[in-house]
């Protein structure tokens, strides 16, 4: 007789339950997740292996860092500059070494190649940021003028080319799509033509948005846009007149699909009518000089668009570095792997991750905004005969900074090869869990799925104090 209000009520007060003194709880407002898709090698960036043998160290050198005795590999000299901000974990682990982003970024418990071009398959759980925004919006019953959890440039997956498939990872699964992220749009074609090499068949030559853009490209809210004969009166008219059709279906509220259609209304019309996230979009309004910091590329912008919209309110931004033209051409590097790194990508990543650190930091925003650099896996110890490695998930590394995270340290190690953790184990759950508990959302919390049963929000990950 209570119905679904009494579920959400109890669940909301869930999510309250972690205590207050618990080390790093609730210390940050928001979250920016970037998600190099294809995965980066963990030799070439934050755990280098000089000492191993040729097939395994490659051809790059270590150098040190702002860290005493803390070495990261020579393409991200800005990043080590800024490396006493940042915790590096070189010990993450997982048994499935395939694309599953719907893996490390929810809490569903096994994971198949199968799942991974199919985004709306029924054994998926909630992304991250869909359970932040679900959680939020429980919490304080309004739907915000800026979305809670938003993601950018586009559609992970969209723009790989003739091959291309949305694949499972952000989405929301049971929760109801109506959480998925708000997504933006980035239209504009590269500045930098670059060529696509690829072991079979024909080189590509391409220009490549995260090699570089044009200043002047703009961010969009996908799917958002008034027509230009739609004036203020009419569309405050189809408001009203949608309220009212509203309330003669009053009864009906509480089936899943009206309260998803209700909500799609909703940010509808937040979208639509504030000027906040409008205002976030343009970020044309930022200096040329803080521009050129964080680099005149999809990736980097994508960096600066983040820090703007969690400074007008957003809980939760994703930001992809995603395919673009052809499949495995950028961080999925099972081919000439050194003239990607070398070309764009430790450029790229170099410019953005350390532009976002400083430019959060001098604006005061870093102790409260976590930032987190996490792929779905690493790559082999050895080389392929194509000059690249392959997937690789026994031992990788990632990369944290501010949000109540611990400055300057190194948690975990691999072995001499980087091929297997040496000591301190840490799986994607355990990231999860430390997120949701560093935002203030208790880690154990439970959300529901279409029949009732109790799903953990983080899985079976663990909150690590190591973080926090």
């Amino acid at each position: 007789m209570l119905g679904l209000g009494l579920g959400d009520f109890l669940r909301a007060q869930d999510t309250q339950a972690a205590p207050m003194s618990t080390p790093g709880f609730g210390k940050a407002k928001s979250c920016i997740l970037l998600l190099p898709y294809g995965s980066p090698p963990q030799h070439e960036t934050f755990d280098p292996k000089p000492d191993a043998p040729a097939e395994v160290r490659g051809e790059f050198k270590p150098i040190s860092t702002s860290v005493s005795g803390l070495q990261i590999c020579e393409g991200l000299p800005r990043i080590a500059k800024v490396a006493d901000r940042v915790s590096i974990v070189r010990s993450m682990t997982h048994p499935f070494p395939v694309h599953c982003t719907a893996y490390v970024t929810s809490g569903i418990p096994d994971y198949s190649p199968a799942l991974e071009t199919r985004p709306n398959d029924p054994a998926l759980w909630p992304y991250i940021g869909s359970v932040v925004d679900y959680v939020g919006e429980r919490v304080s019953r309004t739907i915000p003028d800026v979305p809670r959890n938003i993601a950018i440039p586009w559609k992970m997956n969209s723009r790989g080319g003739e091959a291309a498939s949305v694949q499972a990872g952000p989405y929301a699964a049971f929760l109801g799509s109506a959480y998925d992220p708000v997504l933006t749009d980035f239209t504009a074609e590269g500045t930098r033509e670059i060529t696509k090499q690829r072991p079979y068949g024909v080189d590509h030559n391409v220009r490549d948005p995260y090699a570089g853009i044009d200043p002047a490209s703009r961010f969009e809210i996908a799917g958002v846009g008034e027509k230009k004969n739609v004036t203020l009166d009419r569309f405050d008219r189809r408001r009203n007149l949608l309220e009212q059709l509203s309330d003669a279906v009053r009864d009906l509220e509480s089936q899943r699909s009206v309260r998803n259609f209700d909500r799609y209304r909703q940010m509808a019309w937040s979208l639509l009518s504030s000027p906040r996230i409008r205002q976030a979009l343009d970020v044309q309004a930022e200096p040329e000089k803080l521009r050129d910091k964080y680099g005149m590329t999809l990736f980097g912008q994508s960096c600066l668009l983040a820090r703007r919209l969690v400074e007008a309110g957003s809980r939760f931004v994703t930001v992809f570095w995603d395919e673009y033209a052809y499949l495995n051409t950028d961080w999925d590097t099972h081919w000439n792997q050194t003239s990607r790194l070398k070309g764009w990508l430790w450029p790229g990543f170099d410019a953005a991750f350390s532009g976002l650190i400083l430019d959060l930091e001098q604006r005061g925003m870093l102790d409260e905004t976590l930032v987190v650099w996490m792929s779905e896996h690493g790559r082999t110890p050895r080389f392929n005969p194509q000059g690249g490695r392959d997937h690789w998930s026994r031992v990788y590394s990632i990369a944290l900074a501010g949000g109540g995270v611990p400055r300057g340290q190194v948690i975990g190690s691999s072995d001499d090869l980087g091929g297997d953790v040496r000591e301190n184990p840490i799986s994607p759950k355990d990231i999860l869990a430390t997120i949701f508990h560093l935002l203030g959302i208790n880690a154990e919390t439970i959300v529901h799925d279409g029949f009732g049963r109790p799903m953990p929000i983080a899985g079976t990950g663990k909150v690590r104090s190591e973080l926090t």
